[in-house]
Protein backbone atom coordinates (compact mmCIF):
# COMPACT_ATOMS: atom_id res chain seq x y z
CA UNK A 1 0.00 0.00 0.00
CA UNK A 2 1.14 3.54 -0.76
CA UNK A 3 -0.11 6.85 0.63
CA UNK A 4 -0.53 9.33 -2.23
CA UNK A 5 -0.72 13.06 -2.37
CA UNK A 6 -4.31 14.25 -2.54
CA UNK A 7 -5.55 15.62 -5.86
CA UNK A 8 -8.18 18.31 -6.54
CA UNK A 9 -10.58 15.87 -8.23
CA UNK A 10 -11.10 13.77 -5.07
CA UNK A 11 -14.15 15.83 -4.08
CA UNK A 12 -15.80 15.10 -7.42
CA UNK A 13 -14.86 11.42 -7.22
CA UNK A 14 -16.36 10.72 -3.80
CA UNK A 15 -19.53 12.55 -4.86
CA UNK A 16 -20.02 9.66 -7.35
CA UNK A 17 -20.44 7.19 -4.48
CA UNK A 18 -24.18 6.52 -4.18
CA UNK A 19 -24.23 6.65 -0.36
CA UNK A 20 -22.66 10.13 -0.34
CA UNK A 21 -24.50 11.53 -3.37
CA UNK A 22 -26.30 14.78 -2.59
CA UNK A 23 -24.31 15.71 0.53
CA UNK A 24 -23.02 19.26 0.75
CA UNK A 25 -19.54 20.04 -0.64
CA UNK A 26 -18.41 20.99 2.88
CA UNK A 27 -19.38 17.53 4.19
CA UNK A 28 -17.48 15.83 1.38
CA UNK A 29 -14.50 18.14 1.86
CA UNK A 30 -14.38 17.12 5.52
CA UNK A 31 -13.97 13.47 4.45
CA UNK A 32 -11.18 14.41 2.04
CA UNK A 33 -9.40 16.47 4.70
CA UNK A 34 -9.57 13.81 7.40
CA UNK A 35 -8.77 10.82 5.21
CA UNK A 36 -5.61 9.36 3.70
CA UNK A 37 -5.39 8.95 -0.07
CA UNK A 38 -4.16 5.40 -0.65
CA UNK A 39 -3.19 3.09 -3.49
CA UNK A 40 -2.98 -0.73 -3.66
CA UNK A 41 -1.33 -2.80 -6.39
CA UNK A 42 -2.92 -5.90 -7.88
CA UNK A 43 -2.57 -8.89 -5.52
CA UNK A 44 -2.07 -6.81 -2.37
CA UNK A 45 -4.27 -7.49 0.64
CA UNK A 46 -6.33 -4.61 1.97
CA UNK A 47 -7.13 -6.57 5.13
CA UNK A 48 -6.60 -10.04 6.59
CA UNK A 49 -8.30 -12.13 9.30
CA UNK A 50 -7.34 -11.07 12.80
CA UNK A 51 -6.62 -7.43 11.91
CA UNK A 52 -8.28 -4.79 14.06
CA UNK A 53 -11.16 -3.06 12.26
CA UNK A 54 -9.98 0.57 12.20
CA UNK A 55 -10.80 2.15 8.85
CA UNK A 56 -13.69 3.09 6.62
CA UNK A 57 -12.65 2.79 2.96
CA UNK A 58 -14.05 4.87 0.10
CA UNK A 59 -13.04 2.90 -3.01
CA UNK A 60 -12.68 5.27 -5.97
CA UNK A 61 -11.09 3.06 -8.64
CA UNK A 62 -10.41 -0.67 -8.99
CA UNK A 63 -11.90 -3.71 -7.27
CA UNK A 64 -11.10 -6.35 -4.66
CA UNK A 65 -12.41 -9.79 -3.77
CA UNK A 66 -13.48 -10.99 -0.32
CA UNK A 67 -12.55 -14.50 0.82
CA UNK A 68 -13.28 -16.32 4.05
CA UNK A 69 -10.74 -18.87 5.35
CA UNK A 70 -12.29 -22.28 5.81
CA UNK A 71 -10.53 -25.54 6.58
CA UNK A 72 -7.15 -24.40 5.24
CA UNK A 73 -8.62 -22.97 2.02
CA UNK A 74 -10.54 -19.85 1.01
CA UNK A 75 -14.22 -19.48 0.20
CA UNK A 76 -15.14 -16.62 -2.15
CA UNK A 77 -17.79 -14.25 -0.81
CA UNK A 78 -17.88 -11.83 -3.73
CA UNK A 79 -16.20 -8.87 -5.42
CA UNK A 80 -16.50 -5.19 -4.50
CA UNK A 81 -16.03 -2.70 -7.33
CA UNK A 82 -15.55 1.07 -7.29
CA UNK A 83 -17.18 3.38 -6.45
CA UNK A 84 -18.26 2.02 -3.08
CA UNK A 85 -17.81 2.29 0.68
CA UNK A 86 -16.50 -0.63 2.71
CA UNK A 87 -14.71 -1.41 5.95
CA UNK A 88 -15.75 -0.15 9.38
CA UNK A 89 -18.76 2.18 9.48
CA UNK A 90 -20.00 4.50 12.28
CA UNK A 91 -21.78 2.65 15.14
CA UNK A 92 -20.64 -0.72 13.77
CA UNK A 93 -19.80 -3.30 16.46
CA UNK A 94 -17.15 -4.97 14.31
CA UNK A 95 -13.88 -5.26 16.23
CA UNK A 96 -11.82 -7.85 14.36
CA UNK A 97 -11.75 -8.54 10.63
CA UNK A 98 -12.53 -12.17 9.72
CA UNK A 99 -11.94 -12.17 5.96
CA UNK A 100 -9.27 -11.51 3.35
CA UNK A 101 -9.63 -8.53 1.00
CA UNK A 102 -7.36 -9.05 -2.04
CA UNK A 103 -7.00 -6.35 -4.73
CA UNK A 104 -7.88 -7.58 -8.23
CA UNK A 105 -6.61 -4.53 -10.10
CA UNK A 106 -4.97 -1.23 -9.23
CA UNK A 107 -7.13 0.27 -6.49
CA UNK A 108 -7.23 3.84 -5.17
CA UNK A 109 -9.37 5.38 -2.48
CA UNK A 110 -9.63 7.22 0.79
CA UNK A 111 -9.45 5.64 4.23
CA UNK A 112 -10.85 7.32 7.31
CA UNK A 113 -9.74 6.23 10.79
CA UNK A 114 -12.44 5.38 13.34
CA UNK A 115 -11.10 8.09 15.67
CA UNK A 116 -12.85 10.64 13.41
CA UNK A 117 -16.30 9.03 13.71
CA UNK A 118 -17.32 11.03 16.79
CA UNK A 119 -16.36 14.25 15.04
CA UNK A 120 -18.32 13.16 12.00
CA UNK A 121 -21.52 13.09 14.07
CA UNK A 122 -21.00 16.76 14.95
CA UNK A 123 -19.95 17.76 11.45
CA UNK A 124 -22.77 16.13 9.47
CA UNK A 125 -25.64 14.18 10.95
CA UNK A 126 -26.91 13.56 7.42
CA UNK A 127 -23.64 11.83 6.49
CA UNK A 128 -23.77 9.59 9.56
CA UNK A 129 -27.39 8.76 8.79
CA UNK A 130 -26.44 7.73 5.25
CA UNK A 131 -23.56 5.56 6.47
CA UNK A 132 -25.71 3.84 9.12
CA UNK A 133 -28.27 3.14 6.39
CA UNK A 134 -25.49 1.64 4.24
CA UNK A 135 -24.46 -0.55 7.18
CA UNK A 136 -28.06 -1.76 7.58
CA UNK A 137 -28.22 -2.58 3.86
CA UNK A 138 -24.92 -4.44 4.12
CA UNK A 139 -26.22 -6.53 7.04
CA UNK A 140 -29.46 -7.27 5.19
CA UNK A 141 -27.66 -8.28 1.98
CA UNK A 142 -25.16 -10.43 3.88
CA UNK A 143 -27.97 -12.11 5.81
CA UNK A 144 -29.86 -12.90 2.59
CA UNK A 145 -26.68 -14.21 0.96
CA UNK A 146 -25.82 -16.51 3.83
CA UNK A 147 -29.42 -17.74 4.11
CA UNK A 148 -29.40 -18.53 0.40
CA UNK A 149 -26.00 -20.19 0.72
CA UNK A 150 -27.22 -22.35 3.59
CA UNK A 151 -30.38 -23.28 1.67
CA UNK A 152 -28.22 -24.39 -1.26
CA UNK A 153 -26.03 -26.39 1.12
CA UNK A 154 -29.12 -28.05 2.62
CA UNK A 155 -30.36 -28.83 -0.88
CA UNK A 156 -27.00 -30.35 -1.74
CA UNK A 157 -27.08 -32.51 1.39
CA UNK A 158 -30.56 -33.78 0.61
CA UNK A 159 -30.43 -34.15 -3.19
CA UNK A 160 -28.07 -37.14 -3.27
CA UNK A 161 -30.14 -38.97 -0.67
CA UNK A 162 -33.41 -38.17 -2.44
CA UNK A 163 -31.99 -39.40 -5.74
CA UNK A 164 -31.04 -42.65 -4.01
CA UNK A 165 -34.40 -42.98 -2.25
CA UNK A 166 -36.34 -42.28 -5.47
CA UNK A 167 -34.11 -44.52 -7.58
CA UNK A 168 -34.89 -47.65 -5.57
CA UNK A 169 -38.70 -47.66 -6.04
CA UNK A 170 -38.36 -46.36 -9.62
CA UNK A 171 -36.02 -49.24 -10.46
CA UNK A 172 -38.42 -51.68 -8.78
CA UNK A 173 -41.28 -50.42 -10.96
CA UNK A 174 -39.19 -50.78 -14.13
CA UNK A 175 -38.18 -54.34 -13.19
CA UNK A 176 -41.76 -55.30 -12.34
CA UNK A 177 -43.17 -53.82 -15.55
CA UNK A 178 -40.57 -55.66 -17.62
CA UNK A 179 -41.46 -58.91 -15.88
CA UNK A 180 -45.18 -58.28 -16.40
CA UNK A 181 -44.51 -57.51 -20.08
CA UNK A 182 -42.62 -60.78 -20.40
CA UNK A 183 -45.48 -62.73 -18.84
CA UNK A 184 -48.07 -61.13 -21.09
CA UNK A 185 -46.04 -62.12 -24.17
CA UNK A 186 -46.31 -65.74 -23.11
CA UNK A 187 -50.10 -65.49 -22.96
CA UNK A 188 -50.97 -67.30 -26.27
CA UNK A 189 -49.23 -70.53 -25.25
CA UNK A 190 -50.53 -70.25 -21.71
CA UNK A 191 -54.05 -69.67 -22.99
CA UNK A 192 -53.85 -72.71 -25.27
CA UNK A 193 -52.68 -74.89 -22.38
CA UNK A 194 -55.50 -73.69 -20.10
CA UNK A 195 -58.30 -73.80 -22.68
CA UNK A 196 -57.56 -77.42 -23.61
CA UNK A 197 -57.82 -78.60 -20.01
CA UNK A 198 -60.91 -80.66 -19.26
CA UNK A 199 -61.78 -79.28 -15.84
CA UNK A 200 -65.40 -79.22 -14.61
CA UNK A 201 -66.94 -76.14 -12.92
CA UNK A 202 -67.01 -78.06 -9.62
CA UNK A 203 -63.30 -78.86 -9.92
CA UNK A 204 -62.60 -75.20 -10.80
CA UNK A 205 -64.41 -74.01 -7.67
CA UNK A 206 -62.45 -76.44 -5.52
CA UNK A 207 -59.13 -75.34 -7.04
CA UNK A 208 -60.07 -71.67 -6.50
CA UNK A 209 -60.79 -72.39 -2.84
CA UNK A 210 -57.25 -73.74 -2.45
CA UNK A 211 -55.35 -71.26 -4.65
CA UNK A 212 -56.81 -67.78 -4.01
CA UNK A 213 -56.56 -67.70 -0.19
CA UNK A 214 -52.82 -68.22 -0.72
CA UNK A 215 -52.51 -64.78 -2.31
CA UNK A 216 -52.76 -63.23 1.16
CA UNK A 217 -49.75 -65.31 2.25
CA UNK A 218 -47.28 -63.32 0.09
CA UNK A 219 -44.36 -62.19 2.23
CA UNK A 220 -44.98 -64.61 5.08
CA UNK A 221 -42.12 -66.80 3.85
CA UNK A 222 -39.75 -64.01 4.96
CA UNK A 223 -40.49 -65.04 8.55
CA UNK A 224 -38.75 -68.33 7.84
CA UNK A 225 -35.00 -68.76 8.06
CA UNK A 226 -33.08 -69.21 4.83
CA UNK A 227 -32.54 -72.87 5.68
CA UNK A 228 -36.29 -73.39 6.25
CA UNK A 229 -37.09 -71.70 2.94
CA UNK A 230 -34.64 -73.91 1.05
CA UNK A 231 -35.97 -77.03 2.80
CA UNK A 232 -39.57 -76.26 1.79
CA UNK A 233 -38.47 -75.50 -1.76
CA UNK A 234 -36.64 -78.85 -2.02
CA UNK A 235 -39.75 -80.69 -0.72
CA UNK A 236 -41.95 -78.98 -3.33
CA UNK A 237 -39.50 -79.76 -6.15
CA UNK A 238 -39.51 -83.42 -5.12
CA UNK A 239 -43.33 -83.48 -5.06
CA UNK A 240 -43.62 -81.83 -8.49
CA UNK A 241 -41.04 -84.12 -10.07
CA UNK A 242 -42.73 -87.19 -8.55
CA UNK A 243 -45.95 -86.07 -10.26
CA UNK A 244 -44.10 -85.38 -13.55
CA UNK A 245 -44.90 -81.65 -13.54
CA UNK A 246 -42.59 -79.65 -15.82
CA UNK A 247 -40.74 -76.46 -14.69
CA UNK A 248 -40.66 -77.84 -11.15
CA UNK A 249 -37.96 -75.50 -9.87
CA UNK A 250 -39.65 -72.32 -11.18
CA UNK A 251 -42.98 -73.42 -9.73
CA UNK A 252 -41.40 -74.24 -6.36
CA UNK A 253 -39.73 -70.79 -6.16
CA UNK A 254 -43.12 -69.09 -6.52
CA UNK A 255 -45.09 -71.53 -4.34
CA UNK A 256 -42.68 -71.07 -1.41
CA UNK A 257 -43.29 -67.31 -1.49
CA UNK A 258 -47.06 -67.88 -1.18
CA UNK A 259 -46.78 -70.58 1.50
CA UNK A 260 -48.11 -73.36 -0.77
CA UNK A 261 -47.42 -76.66 0.99
CA UNK A 262 -47.22 -80.29 -0.15
CA UNK A 263 -50.62 -80.80 1.51
CA UNK A 264 -52.10 -78.05 -0.70
CA UNK A 265 -50.64 -79.73 -3.77
CA UNK A 266 -52.05 -83.10 -2.65
CA UNK A 267 -55.53 -81.53 -2.40
CA UNK A 268 -55.20 -80.11 -5.92
CA UNK A 269 -53.97 -83.47 -7.26
CA UNK A 270 -56.96 -85.22 -5.65
CA UNK A 271 -59.35 -82.92 -7.54
CA UNK A 272 -57.77 -83.05 -11.00
CA UNK A 273 -57.03 -85.65 -13.58
CA UNK A 274 -53.24 -86.31 -13.88
CA UNK A 275 -53.01 -84.66 -17.33
CA UNK A 276 -54.58 -81.42 -15.99
CA UNK A 277 -52.32 -81.12 -12.96
CA UNK A 278 -49.33 -79.46 -14.72
CA UNK A 279 -51.35 -76.85 -16.67
CA UNK A 280 -53.37 -75.90 -13.57
CA UNK A 281 -50.28 -75.51 -11.39
CA UNK A 282 -48.57 -73.38 -14.06
CA UNK A 283 -51.75 -71.29 -14.29
CA UNK A 284 -51.64 -70.89 -10.49
CA UNK A 285 -48.01 -69.78 -10.70
CA UNK A 286 -48.97 -67.08 -13.24
CA UNK A 287 -51.73 -65.86 -10.92
CA UNK A 288 -49.27 -65.68 -8.01
CA UNK A 289 -46.56 -64.01 -10.10
CA UNK A 290 -48.96 -61.40 -11.45
CA UNK A 291 -50.16 -60.68 -7.92
CA UNK A 292 -46.58 -60.31 -6.70
CA UNK A 293 -45.72 -57.91 -9.55
CA UNK A 294 -48.81 -55.78 -8.89
CA UNK A 295 -47.99 -55.61 -5.16
CA UNK A 296 -44.40 -54.57 -5.93
CA UNK A 297 -45.57 -51.84 -8.32
CA UNK A 298 -48.11 -50.64 -5.78
CA UNK A 299 -45.54 -50.52 -2.96
CA UNK A 300 -42.91 -48.80 -5.12
CA UNK A 301 -45.30 -46.18 -6.49
CA UNK A 302 -46.62 -45.62 -2.95
CA UNK A 303 -43.05 -45.06 -1.78
CA UNK A 304 -42.50 -42.47 -4.51
CA UNK A 305 -45.78 -40.74 -3.61
CA UNK A 306 -44.72 -40.73 0.05
CA UNK A 307 -41.34 -39.17 -0.82
CA UNK A 308 -42.96 -36.51 -3.01
CA UNK A 309 -45.40 -35.73 -0.21
CA UNK A 310 -42.50 -35.42 2.23
CA UNK A 311 -40.63 -33.11 -0.14
CA UNK A 312 -43.70 -30.89 -0.48
CA UNK A 313 -44.19 -30.91 3.28
CA UNK A 314 -40.50 -30.15 3.88
CA UNK A 315 -40.29 -27.26 1.40
CA UNK A 316 -43.91 -26.12 1.92
CA UNK A 317 -44.51 -25.88 -1.81
CA UNK A 318 -47.87 -24.37 -2.82
CA UNK A 319 -48.17 -22.76 0.62
CA UNK A 320 -47.65 -19.27 1.94
CA UNK A 321 -44.30 -18.45 3.51
CA UNK A 322 -45.91 -16.61 6.41
CA UNK A 323 -46.39 -17.70 9.99
CA UNK A 324 -48.78 -20.62 10.56
CA UNK A 325 -50.09 -22.61 13.49
CA UNK A 326 -48.69 -26.08 12.80
CA UNK A 327 -48.07 -29.42 14.42
CA UNK A 328 -44.35 -29.23 15.24
CA UNK A 329 -43.98 -32.97 14.57
CA UNK A 330 -44.88 -32.60 10.87
CA UNK A 331 -41.64 -30.76 10.09
CA UNK A 332 -39.54 -33.14 12.17
CA UNK A 333 -41.11 -36.14 10.44
CA UNK A 334 -40.55 -34.77 6.91
CA UNK A 335 -36.97 -33.81 7.81
CA UNK A 336 -36.25 -37.34 9.05
CA UNK A 337 -37.69 -38.64 5.79
CA UNK A 338 -35.31 -36.37 3.85
CA UNK A 339 -32.34 -37.64 5.88
CA UNK A 340 -33.47 -41.27 6.01
CA UNK A 341 -30.73 -42.36 3.60
CA UNK A 342 -28.01 -41.00 5.92
CA UNK A 343 -29.57 -42.69 8.94
CA UNK A 344 -29.66 -46.02 7.07
CA UNK A 345 -26.15 -45.52 5.72
CA UNK A 346 -24.68 -45.25 9.23
CA UNK A 347 -27.22 -47.67 10.77
CA UNK A 348 -28.28 -45.01 13.26
CA UNK A 349 -30.83 -46.16 15.85
CA UNK A 350 -33.63 -43.57 15.96
CA UNK A 351 -35.60 -43.22 19.19
CA UNK A 352 -38.55 -40.81 19.38
CA UNK A 353 -40.30 -39.67 22.55
CA UNK A 354 -42.93 -37.28 21.19
CA UNK A 355 -45.68 -35.53 23.12
CA UNK A 356 -48.57 -36.11 20.71
CA UNK A 357 -50.80 -33.84 22.83
CA UNK A 358 -48.53 -30.86 22.14
CA UNK A 359 -50.66 -27.91 20.94
CA UNK A 360 -50.19 -26.23 17.56
CA UNK A 361 -47.17 -23.90 17.44
CA UNK A 362 -47.07 -20.64 15.45
CA UNK A 363 -44.04 -21.02 13.18
CA UNK A 364 -42.51 -20.30 9.77
CA UNK A 365 -42.60 -23.97 8.68
CA UNK A 366 -40.11 -23.90 5.79
CA UNK A 367 -37.50 -22.00 7.79
CA UNK A 368 -37.90 -24.15 10.89
CA UNK A 369 -37.31 -27.26 8.77
CA UNK A 370 -33.88 -25.82 8.00
CA UNK A 371 -33.17 -25.82 11.74
CA UNK A 372 -34.14 -29.49 12.12
CA UNK A 373 -32.06 -30.37 9.04
CA UNK A 374 -28.95 -28.59 10.31
CA UNK A 375 -29.10 -30.07 13.82
CA UNK A 376 -30.00 -33.64 12.78
CA UNK A 377 -27.52 -33.68 9.89
CA UNK A 378 -24.72 -32.49 12.18
CA UNK A 379 -25.72 -35.13 14.73
CA UNK A 380 -25.52 -37.90 12.11
CA UNK A 381 -22.09 -36.67 10.97
CA UNK A 382 -20.84 -36.61 14.57
CA UNK A 383 -21.89 -40.19 15.33
CA UNK A 384 -20.03 -43.42 14.59
CA UNK A 385 -21.67 -46.40 12.89
CA UNK A 386 -24.71 -47.70 14.81
CA UNK A 387 -24.98 -44.48 16.83
CA UNK A 388 -28.10 -43.45 18.70
CA UNK A 389 -30.29 -40.44 17.89
CA UNK A 390 -32.99 -39.44 20.38
CA UNK A 391 -35.68 -36.85 19.60
CA UNK A 392 -37.96 -35.68 22.38
CA UNK A 393 -40.78 -33.11 22.39
CA UNK A 394 -42.73 -31.77 25.34
CA UNK A 395 -44.50 -28.70 26.64
CA UNK A 396 -43.05 -26.37 29.23
CA UNK A 397 -45.62 -23.74 30.24
CA UNK A 398 -46.41 -21.74 27.05
CA UNK A 399 -43.49 -23.16 25.08
CA UNK A 400 -42.85 -26.23 22.93
CA UNK A 401 -39.48 -27.88 23.58
CA UNK A 402 -37.65 -30.03 21.03
CA UNK A 403 -34.55 -31.87 22.26
CA UNK A 404 -32.27 -33.63 19.77
CA UNK A 405 -29.60 -35.81 21.39
CA UNK A 406 -26.85 -37.76 19.65
CA UNK A 407 -24.26 -40.25 20.87
CA UNK A 408 -21.42 -38.62 18.94
CA UNK A 409 -17.95 -37.49 20.00
CA UNK A 410 -19.28 -34.29 21.58
CA UNK A 411 -18.31 -30.64 21.12
CA UNK A 412 -14.94 -29.64 22.62
CA UNK A 413 -15.21 -27.06 25.37
CA UNK A 414 -12.84 -24.67 23.57
CA UNK A 415 -15.17 -24.37 20.55
CA UNK A 416 -18.51 -24.46 22.39
CA UNK A 417 -18.75 -20.65 22.48
CA UNK A 418 -18.17 -20.39 18.72
CA UNK A 419 -20.59 -22.94 17.26
CA UNK A 420 -23.21 -20.29 16.45
CA UNK A 421 -20.65 -17.91 14.89
CA UNK A 422 -20.93 -17.39 11.11
CA UNK A 423 -18.47 -19.46 9.05
CA UNK A 424 -17.22 -21.38 12.07
CA UNK A 425 -16.93 -25.08 11.31
CA UNK A 426 -14.94 -28.05 12.55
CA UNK A 427 -15.59 -30.00 9.35
CA UNK A 428 -13.06 -30.44 6.57
CA UNK A 429 -12.91 -28.52 3.32
CA UNK A 430 -16.10 -28.90 1.27
CA UNK A 431 -17.96 -30.61 4.11
CA UNK A 432 -19.53 -27.55 5.72
CA UNK A 433 -19.87 -23.80 5.36
CA UNK A 434 -20.03 -22.96 9.04
CA UNK A 435 -23.37 -21.28 8.34
CA UNK A 436 -25.81 -24.01 9.40
CA UNK A 437 -25.96 -23.39 13.16
CA UNK A 438 -25.59 -19.63 12.77
CA UNK A 439 -28.56 -19.57 10.39
CA UNK A 440 -30.46 -21.88 12.76
CA UNK A 441 -29.78 -19.48 15.61
CA UNK A 442 -31.18 -16.55 13.58
CA UNK A 443 -34.27 -18.52 12.58
CA UNK A 444 -35.01 -19.44 16.20
CA UNK A 445 -34.48 -15.78 17.16
CA UNK A 446 -37.00 -14.84 14.48
CA UNK A 447 -39.46 -17.17 16.23
CA UNK A 448 -38.70 -15.38 19.55
CA UNK A 449 -37.35 -18.70 20.84
CA UNK A 450 -34.03 -19.96 22.16
CA UNK A 451 -31.56 -22.68 21.17
CA UNK A 452 -29.15 -24.14 23.73
CA UNK A 453 -26.57 -26.90 23.62
CA UNK A 454 -24.98 -29.15 26.22
CA UNK A 455 -22.27 -31.62 25.36
CA UNK A 456 -20.07 -34.31 26.84
CA UNK A 457 -18.40 -37.14 24.91
CA UNK A 458 -21.14 -39.58 23.95
CA UNK A 459 -24.03 -37.18 24.52
CA UNK A 460 -24.75 -33.85 22.83
CA UNK A 461 -28.18 -32.26 23.18
CA UNK A 462 -29.57 -29.32 21.24
CA UNK A 463 -32.65 -27.91 22.96
CA UNK A 464 -34.97 -25.65 20.96
CA UNK A 465 -37.59 -23.67 22.86
CA UNK A 466 -40.43 -22.14 20.82
CA UNK A 467 -43.32 -20.07 22.14
CA UNK A 468 -46.68 -21.59 21.23
CA UNK A 469 -47.93 -18.20 20.10
CA UNK A 470 -45.99 -15.34 18.54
Amino acid sequence: MKILEKTPDLLKQIAQIETLSGLSPSDLQWIVDKSEYICYEEGEEMFTPGMEAEYMFLILTGAYKIQMPQGGEFRDLGVQEAPCITGLLPFSRMKIIKAHGTVLEGLTGLRLHKDHFIEMVNVSYAMVQRLVGAMSNRIRDFTQTRLQSEKLMSLGKLSAGLAHELNNPASAIVRSVEELYSQLHNSPEDFKEVITMKVTPEETDRINEIIFPKIAQLGHFEDLSLMEQESRKDDLIDWLEDHEVQQAEDLADTFVEFAVSEEDLDQIADVLAPEALGPVLRWAQRVFSTEKIVVEIKEASGRIAELVSSIKSYTHMDQTSGIEARNIHEGIKSTLMMLKHKLKQKQIVLDKDLDLDLPMVEIFPGELNQVWTNIIDNAIDAMPQSGHLHIKTFRRRDNAIVEITDSGHGIPEEVMNHIFDPFFTTKGVGEGTGLGLEVSYRIIEKHKGTIDVSSVPGKTTFSVCLPLKQ
